[in-house]
């Protein structure tokens, strides 16, 4: 399998010589199975580079997996170059919407009215067709099983786990780890702390044993306690994560957009040496833009 990252900035894309280094674009990852079958996790602004690439290859079946439904996840849809030619095909995949009662349709429909954007989705050239994920549930891409889990996001958040051939990887989209609402010795305390358990085993057992893990490490310890409640993770939660679920390669992303790359690089540096005690001989990195890992 191979992984390109072409976006890894969280929230806003912040492109400038203040983050040429790691990439300013917003979330997107190439999947490439080992039968060259395409997986796009997320839809950020990474994604119009990548459909860039794949002008090179047509016709194109692109299956889009989709974590949530924010703005810095979906943004770069409409701006995906193979909508626009015949032949191509667009496979969306996401969550059911408790709120608005819609699944994952939504995401294109929105953003294509007439006040926002030129074209309408009647007017795209190529197939769109769209799969809503059921958490737990794995569907076939091809050669790769995908399993969607239910992680912590002020929205319906998918992680997904992707396995080919016995490789793996998950990524988590944004998530911060779940926790305890309520204060020891308060009533319902004890009982929350239960679902706390059971959630982050379940989330955890998805993660176990894979090649690559991709987690969202926007914060810093110190930044984390005025964050708390935003639905994000931190180096040291991404770095506990992978610890216990023994993932191989642990590649921390959605970086700060506020962040340099000097800043960013500091961080993890600092976020390396309070972990030191279970860091020491893991594989941790920086997802970069451009970079890719083959395995």
């Amino acid at each position: 399998m191979k992984v390109r990252f072409w976006g890894v900035r969280g929230s806003i894309a912040s492109p400038g010589p203040k983050t040429v280094r790691y990439g300013g674009n917003t979330t997107c990852i190439e999947i490439r199975t080992d039968n060259n079958e395409l997986i796009i996790l997320d839809a950020g602004t990474g994604i119009f580079p990548l459909s860039q690439t794949l002008l090179a290859e047509l016709p194109v079946t692109a299956n889009v997996l989709i974590t949530h439904s924010h703005w810095d996840h979906i943004q770069g849809l409409p701006f995906f170059i193979p909508n626009f030619i015949p032949g191509n095909t667009l496979r969306l995949h996401g969550g059911f919407d408790p709120v608005s009662g819609k699944g994952i349709e939504q995401v294109m429909s929105v953003q294509l009215q007439y006040s926002y954007f030129p074209v309408r989705e009647a007017e795209m050239k190529a197939r769109i067709e769209y799969v809503t994920l059921v958490p737990g549930e794995s569907v076939q891409i091809g050669s790769a099983t995908v399993t969607p889990c239910m992680l912590n996001h002020p929205v319906i958040d998918f992680g997904y786990r992707i396995e080919c051939n016995g490789k793996s990887v998950f990524f988590t989209g944004d998530h911060e780890p779940p926790y305890n609402i309520y204060a020891p010795g308060d009533e319902g305390f004890d009982e929350y702390q239960e679902f706390v358990d059971d959630k982050n085993a379940m989330i955890h057992e998805a993660i176990r044993g894979v090649d690559v893990f991709i987690a969202d490490s926007s914060y810093t310890d110190t930044e984390y306690p005025a964050k708390k409640g935003w639905g994000h993770g931190t180096f040291s939660s991404s770095i506990a994560s992978a610890y216990q679920t023994k993932a191989k390669v642990l590649y921390c992303t959605h970086h700060e957009p506020t962040r340099s790359d000097d800043a960013l690089e500091e961080a993890f540096q600092a976020a390396l040496a309070t972990n030191a005690a279970i860091a020491t001989g893991m594989d941790i990195r920086l997802a970069r833009e451009g970079e890719t890992y083959e395995f």
